[in-house]
Protein backbone atom coordinates (compact mmCIF):
# COMPACT_ATOMS: atom_id res chain seq x y z
CA UNK A 1 0.00 0.00 0.00
CA UNK A 2 1.43 3.48 -0.93
CA UNK A 3 1.56 6.05 1.40
CA UNK A 4 -0.47 8.96 0.04
CA UNK A 5 1.28 12.23 -1.00
CA UNK A 6 1.23 14.94 1.48
CA UNK A 7 -0.93 18.28 0.72
CA UNK A 8 1.13 21.08 -0.63
CA UNK A 9 1.62 23.58 1.77
CA UNK A 10 -1.04 26.67 1.35
CA UNK A 11 0.62 29.09 -0.18
CA UNK A 12 -0.80 32.95 1.12
CA UNK A 13 -1.68 35.55 -1.63
CA UNK A 14 1.34 37.92 -1.63
CA UNK A 15 1.48 40.76 1.11
CA UNK A 16 0.34 44.11 -0.90
CA UNK A 17 2.23 46.77 0.44
CA UNK A 18 1.17 50.66 0.24
CA UNK A 19 4.24 52.08 -1.83
CA UNK A 20 3.62 55.82 -3.75
CA UNK A 21 2.75 55.27 -7.47
CA UNK A 22 3.92 59.06 -8.27
CA UNK A 23 7.53 58.77 -9.44
CA UNK A 24 6.44 55.35 -11.78
CA UNK A 25 3.10 57.03 -13.09
CA UNK A 26 5.73 60.98 -13.74
CA UNK A 27 7.88 58.23 -15.96
CA UNK A 28 4.78 56.47 -17.59
CA UNK A 29 3.42 59.87 -19.07
CA UNK A 30 6.70 61.28 -20.37
CA UNK A 31 7.26 57.60 -22.03
CA UNK A 32 3.48 58.08 -23.34
CA UNK A 33 4.51 61.66 -24.37
CA UNK A 34 7.43 60.34 -26.42
CA UNK A 35 4.86 57.52 -27.73
CA UNK A 36 2.30 60.40 -29.07
CA UNK A 37 5.49 62.38 -30.54
CA UNK A 38 6.69 59.73 -32.30
CA UNK A 39 2.89 58.91 -33.45
CA UNK A 40 3.18 62.71 -34.58
CA UNK A 41 6.30 61.66 -36.84
CA UNK A 42 4.78 58.65 -38.33
CA UNK A 43 1.61 60.76 -39.44
CA UNK A 44 3.97 63.03 -41.39
CA UNK A 45 5.61 60.14 -42.92
CA UNK A 46 2.19 59.01 -43.47
CA UNK A 47 0.93 61.83 -45.64
CA UNK A 48 3.84 62.03 -48.02
CA UNK A 49 3.36 58.36 -48.55
CA UNK A 50 -0.47 59.35 -49.34
CA UNK A 51 0.52 61.83 -51.47
CA UNK A 52 3.39 59.98 -53.55
CA UNK A 53 1.42 56.86 -53.70
CA UNK A 54 -1.95 59.00 -55.08
CA UNK A 55 0.46 61.32 -57.87
CA UNK A 56 1.54 57.86 -59.22
CA UNK A 57 -1.75 56.37 -58.80
CA UNK A 58 -2.84 59.20 -61.15
CA UNK A 59 -0.26 58.84 -63.96
CA UNK A 60 3.04 61.35 -62.53
CA UNK A 61 6.55 59.90 -64.04
CA UNK A 62 9.96 61.51 -63.66
CA UNK A 63 13.35 61.52 -61.69
CA UNK A 64 11.18 63.68 -59.10
CA UNK A 65 8.89 61.21 -58.14
CA UNK A 66 10.79 58.66 -57.76
CA UNK A 67 13.19 61.00 -55.48
CA UNK A 68 9.50 61.73 -53.69
CA UNK A 69 8.78 58.18 -53.29
CA UNK A 70 12.12 56.85 -52.13
CA UNK A 71 12.39 59.93 -49.76
CA UNK A 72 8.75 58.67 -48.40
CA UNK A 73 9.58 55.19 -47.97
CA UNK A 74 12.84 56.38 -45.96
CA UNK A 75 10.55 58.11 -43.55
CA UNK A 76 7.97 55.71 -43.33
CA UNK A 77 10.25 52.98 -42.23
CA UNK A 78 12.29 55.02 -39.84
CA UNK A 79 8.90 56.34 -37.90
CA UNK A 80 8.08 52.53 -37.89
CA UNK A 81 11.08 51.78 -35.77
CA UNK A 82 10.97 54.79 -33.85
CA UNK A 83 6.73 53.74 -33.01
CA UNK A 84 8.17 50.60 -32.02
CA UNK A 85 11.29 51.53 -29.47
CA UNK A 86 8.84 54.20 -27.99
CA UNK A 87 6.33 51.96 -27.50
CA UNK A 88 8.23 49.27 -25.83
CA UNK A 89 9.52 51.95 -23.31
CA UNK A 90 6.65 52.93 -22.54
CA UNK A 91 4.65 49.79 -21.84
CA UNK A 92 7.56 48.77 -19.53
CA UNK A 93 7.20 51.35 -17.57
CA UNK A 94 3.49 51.75 -17.51
CA UNK A 95 3.49 48.07 -16.66
CA UNK A 96 5.25 48.74 -13.79
CA UNK A 97 3.63 51.68 -12.49
CA UNK A 98 -0.04 49.67 -13.24
CA UNK A 99 1.41 47.26 -10.97
CA UNK A 100 2.12 49.34 -8.29
CA UNK A 101 -1.14 51.26 -8.25
CA UNK A 102 -3.16 47.92 -8.15
CA UNK A 103 -1.07 46.44 -5.49
CA UNK A 104 -1.58 50.01 -3.03
CA UNK A 105 -5.65 49.30 -4.50
CA UNK A 106 -5.22 46.39 -2.54
CA UNK A 107 -4.62 48.07 0.66
CA UNK A 108 -7.57 50.30 -0.26
CA UNK A 109 -10.10 48.04 -0.70
CA UNK A 110 -9.27 44.07 -1.32
CA UNK A 111 -12.82 43.58 -2.11
CA UNK A 112 -12.81 45.71 -5.23
CA UNK A 113 -10.95 42.49 -7.09
CA UNK A 114 -12.24 40.37 -9.02
CA UNK A 115 -9.10 39.14 -10.60
CA UNK A 116 -5.98 37.70 -8.99
CA UNK A 117 -2.45 40.27 -9.03
CA UNK A 118 -0.88 38.45 -11.99
CA UNK A 119 -3.53 39.64 -14.14
CA UNK A 120 -2.31 42.88 -14.24
CA UNK A 121 0.31 42.31 -16.13
CA UNK A 122 -0.83 38.74 -17.65
CA UNK A 123 -3.71 39.99 -19.17
CA UNK A 124 -2.23 42.16 -21.78
CA UNK A 125 -0.35 39.30 -23.35
CA UNK A 126 -2.87 36.54 -23.71
CA UNK A 127 -4.61 36.37 -26.70
CA UNK A 128 -8.04 37.29 -26.96
CA UNK A 129 -8.27 38.31 -22.88
CA UNK A 130 -5.88 41.05 -23.76
CA UNK A 131 -9.30 42.96 -25.05
CA UNK A 132 -10.86 43.37 -21.77
CA UNK A 133 -8.50 42.06 -19.33
CA UNK A 134 -6.73 45.24 -18.82
CA UNK A 135 -9.42 47.77 -19.01
CA UNK A 136 -11.22 45.98 -15.93
CA UNK A 137 -8.11 45.74 -13.95
CA UNK A 138 -7.93 49.36 -14.27
CA UNK A 139 -11.27 49.83 -13.59
CA UNK A 140 -11.17 47.76 -10.75
CA UNK A 141 -7.71 49.73 -9.47
CA UNK A 142 -9.52 52.68 -10.09
CA UNK A 143 -12.61 51.89 -7.97
CA UNK A 144 -10.62 50.87 -5.26
CA UNK A 145 -8.70 54.02 -5.15
CA UNK A 146 -11.64 56.41 -5.54
CA UNK A 147 -12.11 58.83 -2.02
CA UNK A 148 -13.70 56.73 0.62
CA UNK A 149 -17.37 56.17 0.03
CA UNK A 150 -17.62 57.59 -3.65
CA UNK A 151 -18.06 56.21 -6.68
CA UNK A 152 -16.17 57.58 -10.12
CA UNK A 153 -17.37 56.57 -13.25
CA UNK A 154 -15.62 54.95 -15.74
CA UNK A 155 -15.89 57.73 -18.92
CA UNK A 156 -12.25 58.40 -19.06
CA UNK A 157 -11.16 54.60 -19.03
CA UNK A 158 -14.00 53.45 -21.32
CA UNK A 159 -12.84 56.15 -23.75
CA UNK A 160 -9.16 55.51 -23.50
CA UNK A 161 -9.69 51.83 -23.27
CA UNK A 162 -12.28 52.36 -26.66
CA UNK A 163 -9.77 54.18 -28.73
CA UNK A 164 -6.93 52.07 -27.83
CA UNK A 165 -9.13 48.68 -29.03
CA UNK A 166 -9.79 50.76 -32.20
CA UNK A 167 -6.54 51.93 -33.57
CA UNK A 168 -4.72 48.36 -32.99
CA UNK A 169 -8.05 46.79 -35.39
CA UNK A 170 -7.22 49.93 -37.55
CA UNK A 171 -3.51 49.51 -37.86
CA UNK A 172 -4.17 45.63 -38.41
CA UNK A 173 -6.00 46.41 -41.37
CA UNK A 174 -3.73 48.97 -42.54
CA UNK A 175 -0.63 46.72 -42.27
CA UNK A 176 -2.23 43.92 -43.90
CA UNK A 177 -3.67 46.34 -46.81
CA UNK A 178 0.57 47.57 -47.09
CA UNK A 179 1.45 43.93 -47.00
CA UNK A 180 -0.73 42.88 -50.15
CA UNK A 181 -0.92 46.05 -52.12
CA UNK A 182 0.15 45.41 -55.06
CA UNK A 183 -0.73 48.86 -57.27
CA UNK A 184 -0.19 52.36 -56.32
CA UNK A 185 -3.65 53.39 -55.93
CA UNK A 186 -3.44 50.30 -53.11
CA UNK A 187 -0.27 51.74 -51.76
CA UNK A 188 -2.18 55.09 -51.23
CA UNK A 189 -5.50 53.28 -49.25
CA UNK A 190 -3.30 51.75 -47.06
CA UNK A 191 -1.42 55.05 -45.99
CA UNK A 192 -4.65 56.56 -45.45
CA UNK A 193 -5.93 53.69 -43.15
CA UNK A 194 -2.28 54.00 -41.45
CA UNK A 195 -2.75 57.90 -40.84
CA UNK A 196 -6.43 56.92 -39.13
CA UNK A 197 -4.64 54.19 -36.55
CA UNK A 198 -1.75 56.86 -35.81
CA UNK A 199 -3.99 58.96 -35.22
CA UNK A 200 -6.20 56.84 -33.01
CA UNK A 201 -2.74 56.16 -31.38
CA UNK A 202 -2.26 59.53 -30.48
CA UNK A 203 -5.60 60.14 -28.53
CA UNK A 204 -4.73 56.84 -26.66
CA UNK A 205 -1.46 58.25 -25.76
CA UNK A 206 -3.06 61.34 -24.21
CA UNK A 207 -6.03 59.50 -23.56
CA UNK A 208 -3.56 56.99 -20.74
CA UNK A 209 -2.00 60.44 -19.60
CA UNK A 210 -5.03 61.38 -18.23
CA UNK A 211 -5.65 58.17 -16.96
CA UNK A 212 -2.50 57.50 -15.02
CA UNK A 213 -2.38 61.17 -13.44
CA UNK A 214 -5.85 60.87 -12.25
CA UNK A 215 -5.81 57.32 -10.81
CA UNK A 216 -2.41 59.01 -9.58
CA UNK A 217 -3.87 61.70 -7.93
CA UNK A 218 -6.10 59.29 -5.94
CA UNK A 219 -3.80 57.64 -4.82
CA UNK A 220 -1.57 59.90 -3.03
CA UNK A 221 -4.54 61.87 -1.96
CA UNK A 222 -6.39 58.84 -0.58
CA UNK A 223 -2.74 57.49 1.50
CA UNK A 224 -1.86 61.46 2.43
CA UNK A 225 -5.85 62.10 4.11
CA UNK A 226 -4.55 59.63 6.84
CA UNK A 227 -7.52 57.61 6.75
CA UNK A 228 -5.69 54.16 5.88
CA UNK A 229 -5.92 51.95 8.70
CA UNK A 230 -2.48 50.92 7.32
CA UNK A 231 1.35 53.00 7.15
CA UNK A 232 2.14 55.41 4.82
CA UNK A 233 3.77 55.45 1.89
CA UNK A 234 7.35 53.24 1.37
Amino acid sequence: MTTPMPAPPYAPPPVALLRSPAGLGRAAVVLLGLVAATDLFACFADVLEMNVAGDIADGAVGSGVVDRADHADALYSASGIAQGAALVAAAVVYLCWLWRARVNAEVFDASRHTMKRGWTIGGWFCPLVNLWFPRRIVAETWDASAPWGARDGHGLINAWWTVWIVGLLVGRFAATSSRHAETAAGLRDAARAMLLSDALDIAAAVLAVAVVLRLTGMQERKVLSGELPAPALG
